[in-house]
């Protein structure tokens, strides 16, 4: 199948989050601006996707979805053909997304005023829903070796106060890019016993692993022996760019967890929206395993120009990405302070990326950068960051 990740789709004026918001919030001009912050992609998903919603166009009812038998089966053959994975379809409950499932669990597994750890940097979303929901956020900062994060058990163990019950950890890692080896997710699996918590596992990238890379391994195959404390978290949603149909999978397989998180789940109200219980299912098929591989090698080649254009600007580098679009670059080299580097970018480069600091500790020098766009526009975005960073080269 042949798949066209080269054709820019116009984006700007489509009520696009990532394309009509990038002037207000970053300053950086609608009309010829970059925009690489917000992690969705500028292609379109695998054409089954688009098929199933044309044909509830053409069926022109959009009532209550009914009987998701089939749905279910697609992510269990998804799970178990690409990551191994076995998955009871009683396990599964579906959610507004992963931000709503993080939300969620926050709110069944823990208390006003608990503790809930976060390895930072990390996606900034983890904090923010653990903040608004009258939790506290205790941070552990990862430390860089060789280039890449790695996970400090010994100097987290010191920083527990026994206030924590819960972890968010990120599998494949965002923003980093790491693909966590099966003995480190042991590791977060005898720290969680070690301090009575809770994990939830937000793995969305899970499918994002390039070719080449470690292979991602998912908690519950990696350390099945903490069944009775972890909570995965799923989704078609990043994997095949449809992001707008705010769906996620919070996969339970101990019973009573899954009790918990179903009493809040009925409390609260919630379910699928059928448009995206119709795209998912087609995304999780032969088709969209096919489109997936042809993106990973499509990245692949964005990875390697981006890096590539990083490396010859002295001062930056990117941390080598194992899985994500999302590039991370620390410009701590550069000697500025960070309202410098940011002007450069947004200002010079007509950039807008994500800043480091909102992901937390560590990120302080560093933007995040979404390559997951056309190469033409990869290619602009090293040609305007070497001319913003040019008095430097």
């Amino acid at each position: 199948m042949d798949f066209d990740f080269d054709e820019v789709i116009e984006r700007r004026g489509t009520h696009s989050q990532k394309w009509d918001k990038m002037e207000r919030l970053y300053g950086v001009p609608a009309e010829d601006g970059l925009a690489m912050w917000v992690a969705d992609m500028d292609f379109r998903p695998p054409p089954g996707v688009t098929r199933a919603l044309a044909r509830m166009v053409d069926h022109g009812i959009y009532g209550y979805f009914g009987d998701d038998s089939d749905y279910l089966d697609a992510i269990r053959w998804w799970m178990r053909e690409r990551h191994g994975w076995d998955v009871a379809p009683e396990w599964i409950f579906t959610t507004h997304g992963l931000v709503n499932g993080t939300g969620l669990c926050v709110d069944a597994y823990t208390q006003p005023g608990d503790a809930v750890v976060l390895f930072t940097p990390v996606y900034h979303a983890f904090a923010r829903v653990i903040r608004a929901a009258g939790r506290r956020v205790a941070e552990c900062e990862m430390p860089v070796e060789d280039g890449r994060y790695v996970l400090d058990f010994d100097a987290w163990d010191a920083q527990m106060t026994g206030d924590e019950r819960m972890l968010v950890f990120c599998s494949p890692h965002n923003p980093g890019g790491r693909v966590w080896s099966a003995e480190e997710l042991r590791g977060v699996a005898e720290f969680a016993r070690r301090h009575d918590l809770i994990v939830v596992s937000d793995e969305i990238h899970h499918d994002l692993v390039y070719p080449g890379a470690p292979r991602h391994l998912p908690m519950t195959v990696a350390a099945p022996d903490i069944l009775d404390r972890l909570v995965m978290m799923t989704a078609t949603t990043k994997t095949f760019n449809i992001a707008g149909a705010h769906l996620g999978n919070v996969i339970v397989p101990d019973e009573a967890l899954r009790a918990r998180f179903a009493a809040r789940m009925a409390a609260l109200g919630i379910s699928p929206n059928a448009f995206g219980l119709h795209m998912a299912t087609a995304a999780y098929s032969p088709e969209g395993a096919a489109w997936v591989n042809a993106l990973m090698a499509y990245l692949d080649g964005n990875r390697r120009i981006f890096d590539a254009g990083i490396a010859e600007i002295p001062g930056l580098s990117s941390m080598p990405l194992e899985a994500t679009y999302l590039s991370w670059v620390d410009f701590s080299g550069t000697g500025m302070p960070g309202e410098e580097i940011t002007a450069r970018v947004e200002k010079d480069a007509r950039i807008a990326a994500n800043h480091g600091p909102t992901f937390g500790k560590g990120g302080e020098s560093w933007l995040r950068f979404n390559i997951a766009t056309p190469r033409a526009r990869v290619e602009e975005a090293v040609s305007r960051l070497r001319s913003a960073f040019a008095d430097l080269q």
